[in-house]
């Protein structure tokens, strides 16, 4: 598998994902239902393990870092589709849900350099404060 380098905010890096690493057992969806309740199983659990995936090792350890209710203690990530009536819809929905967030953690943002405020700039904030407090002074009583 090639190396790709870092993404960053103006590089879009495109991560494959492989279907065989992604574990998707259909499941009976909850709430109301009808008359097919409990015979049809359209809610999707997918299941993916981080640490053995294909990933790079830089986003495996970002996900792994991640507070996500999703993710469990032994590194699985667990998504449960439910949202559509087809199976097959619920399928789709959980993989676009994985590689959105493995596509969160792929990203890095860019590292903010802290500067001072020019001298310029601290004199103009001065001045407009000396002169905002001139035009609230001036709103006292009016004395004859």
């Amino acid at each position: 598998m090639p190396t790709c380098p870092p993404p960053t905010q103006d590089s879009a890096v495109s991560i494959t994902l492989n279907e065989s690493e992604v574990e998707i057992v259909a499941i009976r969806a909850q709430g109301a239902g009808g008359q097919n309740v409990n015979k049809v199983s359209n809610a999707v659990h997918l299941r993916f393990d981080v640490g053995a995936s294909s990933l790079p090792e830089e986003i495996k350890a970002r996900l792994l870092a991640r507070r996500d209710q999703r993710l469990s203690s032994d590194g699985i990530i667990v998504i449960k589709a439910q949202k559509h009536r087809s199976l097959e819809r619920n399928r789709e929905d959980a993989l676009v849900r994985l590689r959105e967030m493995i596509a969160a953690a792929a990203f890095v943002p860019v590292q903010r350099r802290p500067t001072k405020p020019s001298r310029s700039s601290q004199r103009k904030r001065v001045d407009s404060k000396v002169k905002r407090g001139l035009v609230k002074l001036q709103r006292g009583r009016v004395s004859e």
